[in-house]
């Protein structure tokens, strides 16, 4: 059983164990895409994405810039709006790769984090084995123990028995005499 992050003893209460240590190593993984700037910054604009506030601030942007082009209020992008198609198509291309290496790091964090868990459900399988293990022999030891006093209780009583004859005898040896 591992004892690795094992806290306390007999005089200062029980045995604690740190239940997170097969995720210590992958403590580098907890930012959201590793260390790296870029990666974080893609992190950031995904989560920005996904967000009821972009989807609100993307559409007044846009109803903005269909009322001042539609009514005629500057002409930089004149109906069909090209050049809000353009924005999008750019937005779009940009989006989908930082939303699927989001995804990808998330998905190789959750790997790691699956395999810290299966870790530490194999070593608490283990340290069940070996306590199930010493608990048998326990278990054969007390009823070993328990045979050895059975067998010195019947000898006790045997011994009984013949002091019990013995001073008998002598108690009519003497009597007689």
């Amino acid at each position: 059983m591992a004892t690795e992050g094992v806290t306390g003893g007999a005089a200062s209460g029980p045995r604690r164990f740190n239940h997170f240590r097969f995720h210590m190593p992958l403590a580098h993984l907890s930012p959201t895409f590793g260390s790296d700037r870029f990666g974080m910054q893609a992190e950031a604009f995904a989560r920005f994405f996904g967000t009821p506030r972009f989807l609100i601030v993307q559409t007044l942007i846009v109803a903005v810039w269909i009322m001042v082009n539609g009514l005629d209020l500057t002409t930089f992008d004149p109906y069909p709006f090209i050049l809000l198609n353009l924005a999008f198509s750019t937005q779009a291309a940009y989006a989908a790769p930082l939303i699927l290496l989001a995804q990808t790091r998330q998905a190789d964090r959750d790997k790691a984090h699956a395999e810290a868990d299966a870790m530490h459900r194999e070593d608490i399988a283990a340290a069940s084995a070996t306590w199930q293990t010493m608990m048998s022999e326990q278990n054969a030891r007390i009823v070993e123990l328990l045979e050895q006093n059975t067998e010195l209780t019947a000898l006790s009583r045997e011994l009984a028995e013949r002091i019990e004859k013995l001073t008998t005898e002598i108690h009519r040896t003497i009597v007689r005499a």
